[in-house]
């Protein structure tokens, strides 16, 4: 679901998992991304994105949020500093150039943090116009952590009173991909701790923008079902959420793709396809 469905966190046991991070990011551009597009859309129809938008997308990821807004004519900068396997795919999708294409103006990609949006741009840039953080918390435990950073330092790049969108994952009973992810932190036992999987909480996103100093001005749920070709693309699309981190770090790839091929059977379908209807959460909120 970014953040990937959720931020990338390191394995509480400090080691990385042994995974192949070029082929994770590929999965989730190819397979997982797509399925947050109902967000993004209904996010950018209520905020009327257009030409007169400039937005700046906090854990841009590979880039399927800002590609849209662009194409509504927007200008987009994004800045990611978890994956630079995921941002290399942003670059391809939004600033190629090969085959005689062309970036589409005004879009900027920076591996780092807001601050460095000015630095690798023109100081004199006008002011944001929307800030996203599109990918959804309240999925793991301490998944909002460094989410309130990077709006206040994202804040000065923006203007008065603009929106600042949050996302997050809706409430358990709404969400069936919920008992899959518990595969996650059963198997990553006696590791649980930061990252484990949780419940999501009614005002998981009204905490981030309050201490962020931000003021919530709206929110609204959408319908995100996750539907995959087969059980072997939806376990490379669950894996590449960096939510099963742990639980190979723990034991190993091998059996997480076993447990998590059968916490799926209960959803594949006649015809092979797995589907898991889930419903996404989000707030606008405003710069002071």
């Amino acid at each position: 679901m970014t953040p990937t469905l959720v931020r990338q966190h390191p394995s509480p046991t400090g080691q990385a998992p042994r995974v192949d991070l070029c082929a994770r990011a590929r999965d989730w551009s190819e397979i997982q991304e797509r399925m947050l597009v109902p967000l993004y859309e209904a996010v950018y129809e209520r905020l009327e994105v257009g030409p007169g938008t400039r937005l700046l997308g906090l854990g841009c990821g590979s880039g399927l949020a800002l590609l849209l807004a662009a194409s509504r004519g927007a200008a987009v900068t994004g800045v990611d500093h978890s994956s630079p396997e995921r941002l290399a795919l942003a670059r391809e999708r939004l600033l190629p150039d090969g085959w005689g294409t062309r970036a589409r103006a005004g879009t900027r990609i920076v591996d780092g943090s807001p601050e460095d949006v000015v630095t690798a741009g023109d100081a004199e840039t006008p002011a944001f116009t929307l800030v996203t953080a599109f990918e959804p918390i309240g999925c793991l435990a301490g998944d909002s952590e460094g989410l309130g950073g990077l709006l206040q330092a994202a804040t000065p790049l923006v203007g008065h009173g603009a929106p600042v969108v949050l996302a997050g994952w809706g409430p358990p009973e709404r969400c069936t991909t919920s008992s899959v992810l518990r595969v996650a932190t059963r198997l990553a036992d006696p590791l649980r701790s930061t990252g484990s999987w949780r419940p999501a909480l009614r005002d998981d996103l009204e905490e981030v923008a309050q201490r962020a100093g931000l003021k919530p001005d709206g929110s609204g749920r959408v319908a995100c079902p996750f539907g995959y070709a087969g059980v072997d693309s939806a376990v490379r699309g669950l894996l590449s959420t960096g939510l099963f981190d742990a639980a190979i770090s723990a034991t190993d790839q091998a059996q997480v793709d076993k447990e998590l091929a059968e916490a799926l059977h209960p959803y594949r379908r006649r015809d092979g396809t797995v589907w898991m209807p889930n419903v996404f959460r989000y707030l606008i909120a405003r710069t002071p």
